[in-house]
C-alpha cells in the first residue's frame, strides 16, 4: 500500500473548506478505485486564520479520521504552512495544493500516473494564461520571472504553481533546506529532479477572497530574488562605479565652464554631486542591508512555525471531555 498525503495550507478559508473537502473526497475515492494500492490522508495547515477555519477543520476531523490538521499560534505565512505540511506529511507521495480550488483536484489522477510511471519525480501545473488577474499584476509577474531567470542560476518556469505531486525522495530533499527565509518556487527548482509541467488555464477562487495583495506579492518576489541570487550586490558595485563616472563628468563640466565663460559653477556642481553620491550610497547601503537582515534572521535559528493545536490533541481533548460527561 502507498500513502498519499494531501497538504493544504489555509488562511481564512472557512467558505472554501467544505467545497474543497467535497471535491477532494470525490476525486480521491475515484483514484482509490483505479489505483487500489493508494490510501490517503488530508493534512490541513491553519495559518493563524482569523475566521472560523479552525472550527471547520474540527468538523472535518470529526467526520473523517483521515483528516489531520496543524493550527499555528499566529499567521506565519504560506511558506511556513507548506514547510509544516511537508515536514509532517507521512505519505510515500505528497501533494501541496490550495483550498480555494484554484488548484483543481481533478488533476491528481493524471499527476499520479506521471509520477507512478517512474519517469518523473514531480508533476505540477503551469498556468498558460492569467485571465482574471489585473493587467498590472500580470505584467509584473511576467517581468519577475524574466528577471529572476536572468540573474539567478536557478531556473523558475513562468506560471509554475505550488500545486505539486512529489515523491518522498523529493520531499525529503526539500526538507533538508531548512532556511528561515523560504521561497518555495526557487527551492522546488533548486533541488532538481525530473518534473512534468501540465498546462492549464487560470481558474478563479471557488469562494472567499485572496489574501495576496500587490504589495505582498512584491515583497514575496524580493524574497525570491535575494534567496536565489547575489546579483543585487553586483548592482551595488555598478552603481558605485556609475557614481564615480558621473562625478568625474561634473568636475570636467565645472572646469570647462570656469575656463570658457569665467563662471563659478562650483556650488551648483557640488550640490548635484552630493545629491548623486548620497542617493547612490543609500541605494547600495539598502541592498547590503537587506542581505544582512536575511543573514541576521538565519542566525537567530527561530522556528519556521509554532503549532498551537493538532488533530491528535483535539481528538484527545474531545475524548476526555466525553468521558467526563459520562
Amino acid at each position: 500500500m502507498k500513502l498519499l498525503s494531501i497538504v493544504v495550507p489555509c488562511y481564512n478559508e472557512e467558505e472554501s473548506l467544505p467545497l474543497f473537502y467535497d471535491e477532494i473526497i470525490k476525486v480521491t475515492n475515484g483514484m482509490a478505485e483505479t489505483y487500489p494500492e493508494l490510501t490517503f490522508e488530508y493534512l490541513f495547515i491553519n495559518d493563524g486564520s482569523k475566521d472560523k477555519t479552525l472550527e471547520k477543520l474540527h468538523e472535518l476531523a470529526d467526520r473523517d479520521e483521515r483528516v489531520r490538521f496543524i493550527s499555528f499560534s499566529r499567521n506565519f505565512g504560506k511558506e511556513s504552512g507548506m514547510y509544516a505540511g511537508l515536514k509532517n506529511a507521512k505519505g510515500d507521495f505528497v501533494v501541496v495544493m490550495d483550498a480555494d480550488l484554484q488548484h483543481p483536484p481533478a488533476f491528481l489522477p493524471e499527476m499520479y500516473s506521471y509520477v507512478r510511471s517512474g519517469e518523473y519525480d514531480c508533476a505540477t501545473t503551469r498556468r498558460i494564461s492569467r485571465e482574471g488577474e489585473s493587467k498590472v499584476r500580470s505584467w509584473f509577474a511576467m517581468k519577475f520571472y524574466k528577471i529572476m531567470n536572468k540573474i539567478s542560476q536557478t531556473e523558475i518556469v513562468d506560471g509554475a504553481q505550488d500545486f505539486r505531486f512529489m515523491t518522498r525522495q523529493m520531499v525529503d530533499s526539500i526538507l533538508e533546506m531548512s532556511e528561515y527565509n523560504r521561497f518555495s518556487k526557487g527551492i522546488f527548482s533548486w533541488v532538481g529532479f525530473k518534473v512534468k509541467y501540465m498546462p492549464y488555464e487560470n481558474i478563479e477562487r471557488a469562494a472567499g477572497t485572496t489574501s495576496w495583495s500587490f504589495w505582498g506579492l512584491f515583497r514575496y518576489s524580493l524574497e525570491g530574488i535575494m534567496a536565489f541570487s547575489t546579483a543585487p550586490l553586483a548592482i551595488a558595485i555598478l552603481l558605485g562605479l556609475l557614481c564615480c563616472f558621473v562625478s568625474l563628468i561634473f568636475f570636467i563640466c565645472a572646469i570647462v565652464s570656469a575656463a570658457s565663460y569665467g563662471d563659478n559653477p562650483a556650488a551648483l556642481a557640488l550640490t548635484g554631486l552630493i545629491l548623486l553620491v548620497g542617493g547612490m550610497d543609500m541605494c547600495c547601503t539598502g541592498i547590503l542591508g537587506q542581505y544582512l537582515a536575511k543573514t541576521y534572521m538565519e542566525t537567530k535559528k527561530r522556528p519556521i512555525y509554532i503549532a498551537s493545536e493538532t488533530e491528535v490533541e483535539y481528538r484527545e481533548r474531545k475524548s476526555a471531555a466525553g468521558k467526563e460527561s459520562e
